[in-house]
């Protein structure tokens, strides 16, 4: 297994809806001995690529009988909605479905990558920023707060 990438990594999605995946994320994913993968979102903010065996447990989870079956249920729907298998191709790209990059806004734009939880994020550049400036609001702050709780 590779350790996945750290940092957040740009990336663009071309005219045909093919997302190019940094070298440093197609050797991650490469790490689970397999190349395909599920591309969907879960929160219609953000895309997510996983790792198909990654994908399967995540669908697992999404299939559970539980009191929140309804909840499992809607994600579960979102999901196959929005999205597709595709396989990584000999050039480290990915087919983003139509209507997920359509609704997200991820035609022909530039795009962040962020590995976490074992998956992919893909985020637009207008969620991006709003979600930096989230971040960035109050940073001393919670610096401070977190440097007092054990942070270096």
């Amino acid at each position: 297994m590779v350790d996945a990438p750290r940092g957040v990594l740009s990336a663009r999605v071309d005219e045909k809806g093919r997302l190019k995946l940094p070298a440093s994320i197609v050797q991650y994913l490469d790490g689970f001995g397999e190349r395909k993968v599920f591309i969907t979102t879960l929160n219609v903010k953000t895309a997510r690529i996983y790792p198909i065996s990654v994908w399967k447990r995540t669908e697992a989870v999404l299939e559970e009988s539980a009191e929140d079956s309804d909840v499992r249920d809607d994600l579960a729907f979102i999901a196959y909605h929005y999205g597709a298998d595709d396989e990584i191709d000999g050039q480290g790209r990915v087919l983003v479905p139509t209507e997920l990059r359509r609704t997200l806004k991820l035609e022909n734009e530039q795009v962040y990558l962020r590995c976490t939880k074992q998956r992919i994020e893909v985020i637009g550049r207008e969620m991006y920023e709003s979600r930096l400036a989230q971040a960035v609001a109050g940073a001393d702050g919670k610096l401070l707060s977190l440097e007092k709780k054990g942070l270096r």
